[in-house]
């Protein structure tokens, strides 16, 4: 993967003309590390998203250091779906910046009409549908202001400090994509979807979920429609008050997950499914509860969705709780 630093523009005025015009010796040194910077997905109920990634800029008061992304001039076009759980696909690697305080800015085409060459979502039923952020504006970034150009912008600021800093921008599609809705004929990737997230604070939760927990969820349902995930809560959220995604919710009551994993089949040599599991990749160390539900279709997160729903309902069967997670570490917790 080629990946070149298209643009860098430190302010060192500060540092070569701050010393009194003293020798060589007394001008300070610019502590310098190493950036990489990977893509990963919590999943969206989508054959496939794509997202052509045009480049990354990182920014602070002294200037700002733009990546090209684009390799022979072509989008990177990465398709989320196959990024889940501890897996990454890289963006930026073993870029030398300076240490210090930064914001970062991801920049994507936009389109409203799906192709190959741009973003866009192909959904269940196999229908194509253009992809865009309503974000839009300059970081410091070279073609940042073209009309095609979508903007993820991180408002928190982080650290790079001395040595090798790697970053993962971990999109959640499941609460952060927006259907066609008014006149729209394509879907909205909300800015706040994404988090930044420093893999050396991060651990990876996984487990199985076993066949009749599945079966107990589905028989509740009723139905013939069923999409297995794990929903990942704060430490100590009993079964009654797992909710689902949702714009606000009574904390005391209801408290909305943190983020979502899609359960998958697992498959001996031969093809034959021996099981399911699920992963989070990219957890902040701490302590947790998960929850099971069969119906995550029916999770909208503009909604408020409940088991009350006749026509779509929705309701966590199984909860597991006391899930603690370590820094770099793998904890594993089953649905038995």
């Amino acid at each position: 993967m080629n990946i070149s630093k298209n643009a860098l523009t430190m302010t060192l005025v500060g540092l070569l003309f701050g010393c009194g015009g003293g020798s060589d010796s007394e001008v300070p040194s610019l502590q310098m590390a190493t950036f990489n910077l990977g893509v990963s997905d919590n999943p969206a109920d989508a054959q496939s998203v794509k997202i052509a990634f045009k480049q990354v800029v990182l920014k602070n008061n002294s200037g700002s250091y733009s990546f090209n992304v684009m390799p022979n001039g072509e989008h990177k076009v990465v398709d989320l779906l196959e990024f889940q759980g501890s897996a990454v696909e890289t963006l930026v690697s073993g870029q030398s910046i300076a240490v210090g305080e930064y914001q970062m800015c991801i920049y994507i085409k936009n389109s409203t009409v799906a192709n190959g060459d741009s973003s866009h979502v192909q959904t269940m039923d196999g229908a194509m549908h253009g992809l865009v952020t309503n974000s839009n504006g300059s970081c410091g970034g070279v073609g940042a202001e073209d009309s095609d150009t979508g903007r993820l912008f991180f408002n928190q600021k982080f650290t790079i400090a001395a040595g090798v800093n790697s970053f993962v921008a971990e999109f959640d599609l499941h609460k952060g994509m927006q259907d066609p809705h008014g006149h729209m004929a394509y879907w909205t990737l909300k800015p706040t979807s994404v988090q930044m997230h420093n893999q050396a604070d991060v651990g990876t939760i996984k487990g199985v979920v076993g066949a009749s927990v599945m079966e107990g969820c589905e028989v509740a349902a009723g139905g013939s429609e069923f999409a297995p995930a794990v929903y990942l809560y704060p430490s100590n959220t009993s079964l009654l008050q797992m909710a689902d995604f949702r714009a606000t919710a009574d904390t005391a009551t209801e408290i909305a997950p943190i983020a979502a994993a899609r359960v998958h089949e697992s498959t001996d040599a031969n093809g034959q499914v021996v099981g399911h599991h699920y992963e989070f990749g990219f957890v902040v160390a701490g302590d947790y509860s998960l929850g099971y539900t069969c119906l995550a279709q029916n999770d909208d997160p503009d909604l408020s969705n409940s088991a009350d729903d006749v026509s779509s309902p929705f309701f966590i069967y199984a909860d597991e709780q006391a899930v603690t997670v370590m820094a770099k570490g793998v904890t594993e917790h089953h649905f038995p």
